[in-house]
């Protein structure tokens, strides 16, 4: 069974409660059992979330000392601005999809950038949760 770290950025822990008419009224903890759920049996799935750019870059290599099989990324705002967790992706060599609930080409011009993106499989953006979903899918077929 392969090992996948769900990984969430700054403010992610606030779903369901910020801006529900862009990001829904389901909450993280939802998001995740809904995958748990969703999984089990075929993946098994660690589960992330920090508001602190060197948190997530910690996990980022702990996962990769951990050989993990691959990691679904939403970068949130870092997306936009963290090289170092650009590199922190880069260097952990393992296959990593971002994904967005949003569809971030459709917002501020601030977000159609993403540093992040170069050094992912792919991304998913403007799909809602189900974005993890597909990501997860993606990564168990690899």
């Amino acid at each position: 069974m392969k090992t996948l770290l769900v990984l969430n950025g700054p403010n992610l822990d606030r779903l369901g409660l910020r801006e529900p008419e862009v990001y829904g009224s389901t909450t993280l903890a939802d998001l995740e059992q809904q995958l748990r759920d969703a999984f089990a049996g075929e993946a098994n799935l660690e589960f992330f979330q920090s508001n602190h750019e060197g948190a997530i870059i910690d996990r980022i290599a702990k996962a990769a000392d951990a050989k993990a099989d691959g990691i679904v990324i939403n970068p949130g705002a870092f997306t936009h601005t963290s090289v170092a967790l650009r590199d922190s992706l880069a260097g952990a060599n393992l296959p990593a999809i971002e994904v967005h609930i949003s569809n971030i080409y459709k917002r501020e011009a601030f977000r159609h950038n993403s540093l992040t993106a170069p050094v992912c499989l792919g991304v998913i953006s403007g799909l809602g949760l189900e974005g993890y979903f597909a990501a997860v899918r993606a990564l168990l077929k690899r």
